[in-house]
């Protein structure tokens, strides 16, 4: 059952102040606003006293033009080459004076075509169906989640790109109002740092000391993971654990590479599309908890994958899972693009034996909200006397297309994943915060992934 968002109560709206202000500010928030109702009975504030979330969101003008097929570069918030070329092309093709540079014109152009793609898309039109990312990065509603359960500090960074004009800085509190009764109002503080890259590079050896002190430190990097971005550098040495979601990679093939490169520098990593396997994962491993089929799970030599078109990192990761766990190594490659993209990789047993996996990306009408879930997936073997045969997904359909995909050996075992009511990043993010540090699991299963991806690259 989906929890209803509480009511959000502004302690203090957001309050433009300089850097150097911050502290100040907050603390005089704390001193100075009492929250009272009409009766006088609502119950204090409670300020952050439990860990510090770094969230750098995305850089909208680059996800914009990204999203609406104009750019295919990294969203890192800098005005290169790419980003300035994909400009001239939208300032081209709307007349509008061919700057290269994101003026309010273009910026209103690039969200108007936004949204009218989004209705598109609300209605089925497949035009619409590769737009993944919220626009409103000032809302609290990323706190929500979190602010349940913990009262916490928000740092958010946003880059814009544009003429550096150093950074600016807003402070603001908010608490969710809970309908049960408590003796305490739950707030979350939130510090809004924004400016071009090259300001919020120049300011980053501020915020580690906005960190509360003592307490786990988590950093969202909601943009391109980038190995060589200075802030990334300087904040992932300071936290606890950074945490992305592979279902927004605007290049998934070589955002999970350079994920892999940071899991390799030692980075505690996490990765919010990876929980969203956890379904999958347990009923792959229940479907083979019998001695008898546990037997015959080495007879698997045959995986196909069905993803909604558009992202496949969710089937990318499944794979690394499996293959890791089965000790599978990837030897080849091929991509190939259509109706269906279709990903076909060949790995081989401890044993020698030959494993075929195929990954398709299936177009559907009606698109959900995280780009590239998961639909349908088959283990089977050539060997017709195996009774290692399993399907599972979330529909009647999407086993149906499994069947009908042949092979010697029919499905033993037919499963289905219940539709999964915290697929949202928010109510992810609300349970990675409970943990942190390096996860084997995860980490196992991504260096499996970005060893099939370097096929790709070195074939």
């Amino acid at each position: 059952m989906t929890s209803q968002a509480p009511t959000i109560f502004s302690l203090q709206a957001p309050k433009d102040v300089s850097l150097t202000e911050i502290e100040a500010e907050l603390n005089q928030i704390w001193q100075s606003y009492g929250i009272t109702g009409e009766d006088g009975g609502l119950p204090a504030a409670t300020r952050a006293t439990t860990f510090t979330l770094v969230v750098y969101e995305p850089e909208e003008t680059q996800y914009l033009l990204a999203a609406l097929g104009f750019y295919n570069g990294p969203i890192d918030g800098i005005l290169g080459p790419q980003t300035q070329t994909a400009l001239r092309e939208v300032q081209k093709k709307y007349g509008l004076p061919d700057t290269g540079v994101a003026t309010p014109e273009t910026l209103a152009i690039l969200r108007e075509e936004y949204v009218k793609r989004q209705r598109n898309a609300a209605t089925g039109d497949k035009a619409g169906s590769d737009l993944s990312y919220s626009l409103d990065a000032t809302s609290p509603r990323i706190a929500d989640e979190i602010a349940i359960r913990n009262p916490c500090r928000i740092i958010a960074l946003c880059p814009v790109v544009g003429e550096d004009e150093g950074v600016k800085v807003q402070v603001s509190a908010y608490c969710p109002i809970q309908k049960q009764s408590s003796s305490t109002l739950i707030c979350c503080e939130y510090i809004t740092l924004s400016g071009t890259a090259t300001a919020l590079e120049r300011v980053g050896g501020m915020i580690p000391a906005l960190l509360i002190g003592g307490l786990p430190k988590f950093l969202w990097w909601k943009a391109t993971p980038d190995p060589n971005n200075a802030v990334f550098k300087r904040l992932a040495a300071v936290c606890n654990n950074v945490i992305v979601d592979s279902c927004n990679f605007n290049k998934p093939d070589t955002d999970l590479l350079s994920l892999q490169q940071l899991a390799e520098t030692g980075v505690p990593l996490a990765d919010l599309n990876w929980r969203r396997l956890a379904a999958w994962q347990e009923l792959t491993a229940e479907a083979y908890d019998s001695p008898h089929r546990r037997a015959n799970l080495k007879e698997v030599d045959r995986v196909t994958i069905d993803y909604e078109k558009g992202n496949p990192a969710q089937a990318l990761l499944y794979l690394g899972w499996l293959a890791s766990r089965l000790e599978w190594l990837p030897v080849a490659y091929e991509k190939e693009s259509g109706d269906y993209d279709i990903i076909k990789v060949r790995l081989l047993a401890q044993d020698q034996r030959q494993i075929e996996a195929e990954l398709a990306g299936v177009p559907v009408a009606d698109v959900g909200e995280i780009a590239g879930d998961l639909i349908a997936l088959r283990l089977s073997s050539t060997n017709p006397q195996a009774d290692c045969g399993t399907v599972i997904c979330t529909e009647t359909g999407g086993c149906m297309r499994m069947e009908t995909h042949g092979g010697a050996q029919s499905a033993g075992l037919f499963q289905q994943v219940s539709s999964l009511s915290e697929q949202k990043a928010e109510a992810l993010l609300s349970q990675q915060v409970q943990r942190w540090g390096h996860e084997a699991l995860f980490e196992d299963s991504l260096g499996i992934t970005a060893k099939i991806l370097k096929l790709q690259t070195d074939a």
